[in-house]
C-alpha cells in the first residue's frame, strides 16, 4: 500500500500486539493513527501463547472477547516432571474464581491476537502500512519529524506524537539514543509449533520437564494434539546449519525421559533470550511500549500481556490529549506508572529463570527436593493460590503511587490506583445481573456513586456532568440493597454512608472519597488529571 501522508497526529512504529492494541485503543476515542511495520505482513510464527485475565478484560471492554474465548482454550493446569516422574501437579481450573470474569489462563496464540486486532483496525478503516521502515527520527519543541521508506520511496512526515512498538531492536529507541540495559542469557533456545503423537502428554496441561542438562516445556494449543515446545539447546548444537526439530529430539527425549513423536512441524526456530529495559519510556513527543521498552524471559507468559497493558495505559491519555480533553502533563504518568511494573517483572522472571537454568549442585538439589514440595504447599492454600493468580494474571497491578490518583478515604482494602475490583451487580430496575466492569465499557472516565442519595442530589450531579464533563464522564448510581450488600462491604461503606469513585478509562480507580462532594470531584478532574473544559 502506497503511503501518501505528510502529517499524522500519532505515528505508531510496529504492528505487533502492542502496536496494534495501541492503534485499536486510539480508534475507540476517535483518533486515527498511522501505523507502519517493516515486515511484509502478519506472521504465524509468534512466540507468545498465554492471554492473561487482565488482557481478556481489555478485550471484553472492546467487545471482541467472544472470538478470543471461542478460538482458544484454557490451561487445565501445570505438570512439573523430573527424571521421568511427575513431582508436582497443579490445577489451574478457575484458579481466579471471583476475582475476574476470566478466572483462568487462556491459550490463544500471539498470531491470533494480531489478526483479531488487525480486523478491529480494518473495521475502523485504519490500514497497516507493511514494508515501511523508519529511517530517521528527530524532534523539536512542537513535534517529531520522521523519514520513512515505503514502496521504494522516501517520505518525510511530521507527527504530533510517535509510539515505538517495534520490538527488541526498536528503531525508535535507537533513533532516540535511549540505552537498553540488561544482559543476554548464555544458553540458546529452540521454539517449535508442532503436532505430537504422545499419549503421555496431558493435552490440557502445561508440561514442564527439568533435566540434568536443561529443561523443556510443552504448552497445549487450541488445536488438537498441537503444542508450543520450548527448551534450551545442548552445547554446540546451535552452531549447526539448517537446524531442525529432528536434531533436537535426542536431547529432548533425554530431558523428558520419554520418546517424543512429532507428526508435523509447523515452524521451528532457535534464538537467544534477553532481559533488558530501556532507561526511559518516553522522550519529548515519543514513547516506547512493549518489547521496545522491556524484554525478559518467557516465565509466566507475561511478555505479550505486558505490552498490551503498556498500550492500554498510554492510549487513553494520548487520545484525550490529542482530542484536547486532557492537559499534556498527564502523559508523564505513563512512564511513572509502567516503569515500576517492568522493573518488578524483569526482576521476578530473571530470578525464576536463573534457577530453572542453573546446573549448580545446590540449585539442582533445590529443584529436586524442595521446589516440588513448596509448590504443593502453596497450591494447597486458597489464599496463596489467589496471590499467585493475581500476579500471573496481572489483575494485581496497581498504580497507588501515581500522581493522577486522589485517595480521600479511610478505606484500606481498596485504594485509588487499584484496578476496579470485579464485583457482580444486580440491577433492581431491570431485574438482571451485570458487574462493575461492564459499567466501564464505554470510553472515558466513569463516576460511580455507592449509597443512598435523594432525587434532587442525583439531579444536581447529572446536571453538573452534563454542563462540564458530558463528553468524558459516564455516571452510574447504586443504592444499597440486600442483593448488592457485598459491594458495600468490599468498599467498606457503613450504614447511611455514600462513597464516590471516579474510575479511569483503563479501569483503575483514580479517585475515592468517603462522601459525595462535587467540589472535590471537580478538583480531581481539573487539577489532578488535567481535564480541559471546553465552553
Amino acid at each position: 500500500m502506497v503511503l501518501n501522508e505528510t502529517h499524522t497526529k500519532v505515528l505508531i512504529v510496529g504492528a505487533g500486539p502492542s502496536g496494534l492494541m495501541m492503534a485499536a485503543q486510539l480508534l475507540r476515542y476517535g483518533v486515527q493513527p498511522l501505523i507502519i511495520d517493516s515486515k511484509q505482513g502478519p506472521t504465524d510464527e509468534s512466540k507468545a501463547l498465554a492471554v492473561q485475565a487482565r488482557s481478556l478484560e481489555i478485550y471484553r471492554q472492546m467487545g471482541v472477547i467472544a472470538r478470543i474465548l471461542d478460538g482458544g482454550k484454557h490451561a487445565d493446569g501445570a505438570s512439573l516432571q523430573e527424571g521421568g516422574a511427575e513431582v508436582a501437579k497443579l490445577s489451574l481450573k478457575d484458579v481466579g474464581e471471583g476475582q475476574t470474569p476470566f478466572p483462568f489462563i487462556h491459550l490463544y496464540q500471539q498470531s491470533k491476537n494480531e489478526r483479531l486486532l488487525l480486523d478491529f483496525l480494518t473495521q475502523n478503516c485504519c490500514p497497516v502500512y507493511w514494508e515501511t521502515n523508519l529511517i530517521t527520527l528527530a524532534q523539536n519543541k512542537k513535534q517529531a519529524e520522521a523519514q520513512l521508506q515505503n514502496n521504494g520511496q522516501i517520505i518525510n512526515i511530521s507527527c504530533n506524537w510517535v509510539v515505538g512498538a517495534d520490538g527488541a531492536h526498536s528503531a525508535v529507541r535507537k533513533q532516540l539514543q535511549i540505552p537498553f540495559n540488561g544482559d543476554t542469557y548464555g544458553h540458546e533456545f529452540y521454539l517449535a509449533d508442532v503436532e505430537l503423537d504422545n499419549d503421555a502428554l496431558n493435552n490440557g496441561f502445561v508440561n514442564l520437564y527439568l533435566g540434568k542438562k536443561g529443561f523443556a516445556g510443552f504448552f497445549p494449543m487450541p488445536e488438537t494434539n498441537r503444542y508450543r515446545a520450548i527448551g534450551n539447546l545442548p552445547d554446540g548444537l546451535g552452531k549447526k546449519e539448517s537446524l531442525t526439530i529432528e536434531d533436537v529430539l535426542p536431547f529432548l527425549n533425554d530431558v523428558t525421559q520419554s520418546s517424543i513423536k512429532v507428526k508435523h512441524t509447523y515452524w521451528f526456530t532457535i534464538y537467544k533470550l534477553h532481559h533488558r529495559m530501556a532507561d526511559k519510556f518516553s522522550e519529548q513527543h515519543c514513547f516506547l511500549i512493549g518489547d521496545a521498552a522491556h524484554i525478559h524471559s518467557p516465565v509466566g507468559g507475561q511478555g505479550m500481556n505486558t505490552g498490551l497493558q503498556d498500550a492500554y495505559n498510554l492510549a487513553w491519555k494520548l487520545a484525550m490529549v490529542v482530542n484536547g480533553r486532557l492537559n499534556g502533563a498527564v502523559l508523564n504518568s505513563y512512564a511513572a506508572e509502567r516503569m515500576p511494573v517492568a522493573k518488578r517483572l524483569l526482576s521476578t522472571t530473571d530470578r525464576i529463570f536463573t534457577i530453572i537454568m542453573s546446573d549448580e549442585w545446590y540449585t539442582r538439589l533445590f529443584k529436586i527436593w524442595i521446589m516440588p514440595g513448596m509448590l504443593k504447599f502453596v497450591w494447597s492454600k486458597k489464599s496463596l493460590r489467589e496471590v499467585f493468580f493475581k500476579q500471573v494474571s496481572q489483575i494485581g497491578i496497581d498504580y497507588r503511587d501515581s500522581t493522577i490518583n486522589l485517595h480521600i478515604s479511610q478505606s484500606h482494602k481498596i485504594k485509588a490506583g487499584d484496578r476496579l475490583p470485579y464485583l457482580k451487580v444486580f440491577d433492581e430496575k431491570k431485574q438482571e445481573g451485570t458487574d462493575l466492569h461492564e459499567w466501564c465499557s464505554k470510553p472515558g472516565f466513569t463516576l460511580i456513586i455507592l449509597g443512598k442519595l435523594s432525587e434532587p442530589d442525583l439531579f444536581t450531579i447529572a446536571k453538573w456532568i452534563t454542563q462540564n464533563y458530558a463528553v468524558i464522564l459516564n455516571f452510574f448510581y447504586l443504592p444499597p440493597t440486600l442483593r448488592n450488600q457485598h459491594i458495600f462491604e468490599e468498599f467498606e461503606i457503613g450504614k447511611n454512608q455514600a462513597k464516590s469513585l471516579i474510575v479511569r478509562p483503563d479501569m483503575h480507580i483514580g479517585f475515592i472519597n468517603d462522601k459525595v462532594d462535587m467540589i472535590l470531584m471537580d478538583n480531581y478532574l481539573k487539577n489532578v488529571v488535567g481535564v480541559t473544559i471546553r465552553s
